[in-house]
């Protein structure tokens, strides 16, 4: 996003972030913190900042400084709104079996991701996708939408899209991952690889954490990477029971069918299924 303000006649008044300074050479960095100071609001405008961009950033922006841009600000959200307002938006989608996404930029004002709608971008959930491999797409996605919004804001007027979000059910997502981020083995297979799949954001660090179980018998935790479903019926077993290895693999009963566990992680090292997870043994659900 930075690469697209910097090769545009825009000037950057300033990049609110933590820990990135070093990524943003030449430009002024401030805390993102500041954005809940209603007094950092004298600042924008003494600045004569025309737009506020919001772009990932965890921190909800005063409403004193929401107003004080020219022109307004503007949020860049990794899914559709209403139905996906809040945190970890790819994931919940991968989660909730989604097949389409969407990146949303909207106006922000004194509500957490309900501003009126500026321009959208459809994305498409294929099998293989994972949390970070949505939320790059999101990104992707939302960069042209960025680049639009910069032109609209030059004309003269300015003509910048302002479309009320849809009617339907608005649902907000928090921090928290589903089950408290661990794997309930007694739901059907597609929901706990999708689960899986939701929670990877390798070779980054998951906000949700990998989906967890508990190894038998001393209960430690164990991070489940990768995972499939096999299409074969459990014969009855009870879920959570570990079969056969395949491999290094290993098959876990869900309610329906084997999931193949392919990747763990135990102790923060990336360890063989079969090393770890003894057949017979069944897994906490």
């Amino acid at each position: 996003m930075l690469r697209l303000l910097a090769a545009s006649p825009h000037r950057v008044v300033g990049v609110l972030t933590a820990g990135l300074g070093d990524c943003v050479p030449g430009e002024r960095v401030w805390p993102p913190e500041l954005v809940k100071d209603p007094a950092f609001a004298a600042t924008v405008r003494a600045e004569g900042v025309d737009l506020l961009l919001n772009i990932h950033s965890l921190c909800v922006v005063h409403r004193d400084v929401l107003a004080a841009p020219r022109l307004g600000s503007f949020n860049l959200h990794p899914g559709p709104l209403p139905g996906y307002a809040g945190l970890n938006a790819p994931s919940w989608a991968i989660y909730q079996g989604e097949r389409s996404h969407a990146v949303t930029l909207h106006w922000m004002d004194a509500g957490i991701d309900t501003g009126d709608i500026v321009a959208t971008a459809a994305i498409e959930i294929t099998p293989a996708d994972t949390g970070y491999t949505l939320s790059a797409k999101c990104v992707r996605a939302g960069v042209p939408l960025v680049a639009a919004l910069l032109t609209a804001a030059d004309a003269e007027p300015p003509c910048i899209g302002r479309v009320p979000q849809p009617a339907g059910v608005r649902r907000y997502f928090g921090r928290s991952a589903p089950h408290g981020g661990w794997v309930v083995w007694s739901e059907p297979a597609q929901q706990i690889v999708d689960f899986v799949r939701a929670a990877d954001y390798s070779p980054f660090r998951s906000p949700w954490g990998h989906a967890r179980t508990r190894l038998p018998p001393d209960g430690r935790e164990i991070a489940i990477v990768t995972a499939g479903r096999t299409g074969r019926g459990t014969a009855g077993a009870r879920a959570g029971t570990v079969g056969e290895p395949v491999g290094d693999e290993v098959l876990v009963a869900a309610a329906d069918e084997w999931v193949r566990v392919r990747c763990v992680r135990l102790d923060g090292r990336q360890v063989v299924p079969a090393a770890v997870l003894p057949a017979g043994a069944c897994l906490a659900t």
